[in-house]
């Protein structure tokens, strides 16, 4: 390992101790989202504080990927407006994780992570933050790899510090474990409570999987038909166990509320 390489391994917890408000608070008002004068988003009122971890679930086509996009500031809404409390340029906080990967494939591991901070011109702290994120996704000792000969859940680690690597004070994550076999997916999971945990950025996920929004949220947001239909806090210890009544029971009431909506609505896709 290069000198460089173990001066850059340390604890990746230590870079946010001096800040106390890394999450970024979003509000919401009224906001609303049309493609081609079909209505998407209607009226969304939301208030997320500042470190909190929100699961946005619902039908395909409901509009939640399209809130997601709205948050992270890929899209302008139609109508209304979010406030990013504390924020002077809210795209320079926000990061989003996609389902695949988005690796370059001439580029190094520690390269693809550089990406997160290729606007920066002091390039040994690139390369020394790039190192840290590495770390603390458990690839410290990939960095020379190339994409190519990881597997799937490696590549998302490698997305995964490419968008901490910049210590964004939101993370918005559209469905960035839905392709992964089932262990690697709970080891993910595991790896993003963790680091939410230690950083407390603001994390809003986007996912059809109603157990994974149990275990990882605070909080779940249901889309219906473009409207915010229901805001349930989940109030349960963590670490959350599979199999845990109290879970069961809410994963059976949401469930319960979505085949409803499916069987009541015809799907569509955004």
């Amino acid at each position: 390992m290069s000198d460089i390489a173990a001066r850059a391994i340390v604890n990746f917890e230590a870079q946010f101790r001096e800040r106390p408000n890394a999450g970024l608070e979003l509000t919401l008002r009224k906001l609303g989202k049309s493609f081609a004068d079909k209505p998407v988003l209607q009226n969304l009122d939301l208030h997320i504080p500042a470190g909190q971890f929100v699961a946005v679930i619902g039908q395909s086509g409901c509009g939640k990927s399209t809130l997601l996009r709205l948050l992270a500031g890929l899209e302008a809404p139609s109508g209304g407006h979010i406030h990013y409390g504390g924020a002077r340029e809210a795209r320079d906080e926000t990061r989003m994780m996609f389902q695949e990967p988005r690796l370059l494939p001439w580029a190094s591991v520690l390269g693809n992570v550089e990406v997160g901070r290729s606007d920066s011109p002091n390039k040994a702290l690139t390369r020394e933050r790039a190192l840290q994120a590495l770390q603390a996704v458990g690839l410290a000792d990939r960095a020379a790899d190339w994409p190519a000969v990881l597997s799937g859940g490696q590549k998302q680690r490698v997305a995964f510090a490419r968008a901490l690597v910049s210590r964004p004070r939101l993370l918005a994550f559209d469905e960035p474990f839905g392709a992964l076999d089932a262990l690697t997916r709970i080891e993910m999971q595991r790896l993003l409570e963790d680091l939410w945990l230690q950083q407390r950025f603001t994390a809003v996920l986007v996912t059809h999987d109603v157990s994974e929004a149990l275990n990882l949220a605070d909080r779940i947001i249901l889309i219906e038909a473009g409207k915010i239909a229901l805001d349930l806090a989940v109030t349960l210890q963590r670490p959350r166990r599979r199999g845990n009544v109290d879970l069961a029971v809410l994963e059976e009431r949401i469930l319960r509320r979505l085949v409803k909506e499916h069987v009541r609505r015809p799907e569509y896709s955004i």
